[in-house]
């Protein structure tokens, strides 16, 4: 069944439809959300956020662009809504305190996590800009419009955050405390 298709049908209340609708977009929204809040607990509200959103908001989609892009930008809405309201909270309150040290974990779930504690070191427009091009691979155009400025702006943006990320994964910069012997 087409996009437009299922679109009309979850405007009349197919939930069945809108399932469809999301899955070939899902793990996308999933790394949005992910890559935005910096963890699960947090992705995984702004996920509900997400998709309560979109379905409530079928009659807003002007299909001007793709489904998916527009159930993007409603992702990283709605994570970053998490992050500014986690930052009103003391740090206890975010679980920060609760993580616990497992045992030597594998080095490829080593890198994403040094990522993604890089990528909330980053301020919050190169942040969402990086998050949506390499997680959603929304492109600039779409990335410029949900942050409602300029392609190149955007390329910028981007550029500046990839710089900042390097050196935030430089080696030489991380704490020893937080390497896995």
């Amino acid at each position: 069944m087409k996009e437009a298709e299922l679109i009309e049908r979850c405007r009349a209340g197919d939930q069945a439809a809108f399932a469809a609708l999301i899955a070939p977009s899902r793990t996308r929204v999933w790394a949005v959300c992910v890559q935005v809040t910096g963890n699960r607990h947090d992705a995984e509200d702004a996920l509900q956020d997400t998709l309560i959103a979109a379905w409530q908001n079928l009659d807003k989609f002007r299909g001007t662009a793709q489904f998916s892009s527009w159930l993007y930008r409603i992702a990283s809405n709605a994570a970053l809504a998490i992050v500014r309201k986690r930052r009103e909270l003391p740090v206890d309150e975010t679980g920060l305190a609760e993580r616990a040290a497992g045992p030597a974990l594998a080095d490829g779930v080593v890198d994403a996590d040094a990522v993604r504690r890089a990528l909330a070191q980053l301020p919050e427009q190169f942040r969402v800009a990086v998050v949506l091009r390499e997680y959603a691979q929304l492109t600039y155009a779409e990335i410029a419009e949900h942050q409602d400025v300029g392609v190149a702006t955007i390329k910028s943006r981007i550029s500046r955050g990839r710089i900042q990320l390097v050196g935030l994964l430089d080696p030489s910069r991380l704490d020893p405390a937080d390497l896995v012997p």
